[in-house]
């Protein structure tokens, strides 16, 4: 099990859960707004420690598109595999939003395409 720690709080996660799901299932009210398919950025996490070595494809093509490549991570894009420190960025509470957005599926979408991280 991989230990998740955002604001000084840690918890464990089950090894292979989307990290968007793990936050949001311990209370973290992340913002979500395409569903997790790496097409809005409002999941971004920025890592303190323990990033993934590994992206998806995807997530390298909507953080390039965005200016956020080497800034930010997609949440939703990421599984819990390793210990880590997460600060996130964008929560419903800082936002006009009433809710996060539809629920992300359990694995992640799209397909992943795995390649190293290029920064």
């Amino acid at each position: 099990m991989a230990k998740v720690t955002v604001d000084g709080t840690t918890f464990e996660v089950e090894d292979n859960k989307r990290l968007v799901l793990a936050l949001e299932e311990h209370g973290i009210d992340i913002l979500h707004r395409c569903g997790g398919i790496a097409s809005c950025t409002t999941c971004r996490v920025k890592f303190r420690s323990g990033e993934p070595t590994q992206m998806t494809q995807a997530e390298r093509n909507r953080l390039r598109i965005s200016g956020l490549l080497g800034i930010a991570r997609l949440s939703c894009q990421i599984l819990c595999q390793q210990d880590m420190e997460v600060e996130v960025l964008m929560r419903v509470s800082n936002t006009e939003y009433e809710s996060a957005g539809q629920r992300p599926q359990p694995e992640i979408t799209p397909e992943p395409k795995w390649i190293n991280r290029p920064y």
